[in-house]
């Protein structure tokens, strides 16, 4: 019969099991989101321009989507490589993080992107930080896909507990409805933030489309 010391031990040992296996399904999500981003938008810039060479249309205009799918797949990788750095304690703060994608956004759109950080985040939990950037990254690549052309807010906060981020763009092209919202990334999205007790609402707003995302902080 084993004593308590010895129980004690064997449960230890299988929390720190589950703990493995939870980090490493975190890892699977993380890399996958990051690849679903990068190569989703890589798509959208390589098919107009091989539409823009079949017409003969400006080449110009067409090696500029060749290299803003480069700069996109740079960015996947480095992504990728930082959420390597993660499980090593390397994690970059998550202010820096939406930055980081508002400058990639600004870079490959040309269109405005700001970003506001209010309260202290600190005491965010690691799979909080991660919903909040992905769902950042996710609600950025769809304004770029259904709403070219819009400028985006990017609003991180802390209310009463809950850490919220918002995402709101001035809407597509006249005549074009805003749908940014509507992807299947953000219904993924939404299933992660109910994980940890957060939730996801993605509408139109007052101009064009408005994400918000609350965790607990």
């Amino acid at each position: 019969m084993k004593t308590i010391r010895e129980h004690g031990a064997a449960l230890a040992e299988a929390r720190a099991g589950e703990a493995v296996l939870a980090e490493r399904a975190r890892l699977a999500r993380e890399v996958h989101d990051i690849l679903a981003h990068s190569q989703s938008a890589q798509i959208v810039h390589l098919e107009g321009a091989r539409l823009l060479l079949e017409r003969g249309d400006d080449p110009a205009a067409a090696l500029d989507r060749v290299e803003r799918a480069v700069r996109l797949a740079r960015t996947g990788l480095e992504e990728t490589r930082r959420a390597l750095d993660g499980l090593r304690g390397e994690e970059l703060p998550l202010a820096e993080r939406l930055e980081r994608l508002a400058v990639e956004f600004r870079s490959v759109t040309g269109a405005p992107c700001t970003v506001s950080v209010t309260g202290s985040l600190d005491s965010l939990e690691a799979g909080a930080r991660l919903a909040v950037a992905r769902t950042a990254q996710e609600a950025l690549t769809n304004v770029r896909k259904h709403a070219p052309g819009a400028a985006v807010s990017v609003a991180l906060r802390r209310v009463e507990g809950w850490c919220e981020l918002e995402v709101c763009d001035t809407g597509g092209p006249p005549g074009r409805l805003s749908s940014s919202g509507g992807g299947d990334g953000l219904v993924g999205m939404r299933e992660r933030a109910e994980l940890i007790g957060g939730s996801l609402a993605a509408r139109p707003g007052t101009e064009g489309f408005r994400v918000l995302l609350r965790v607990p902080a």
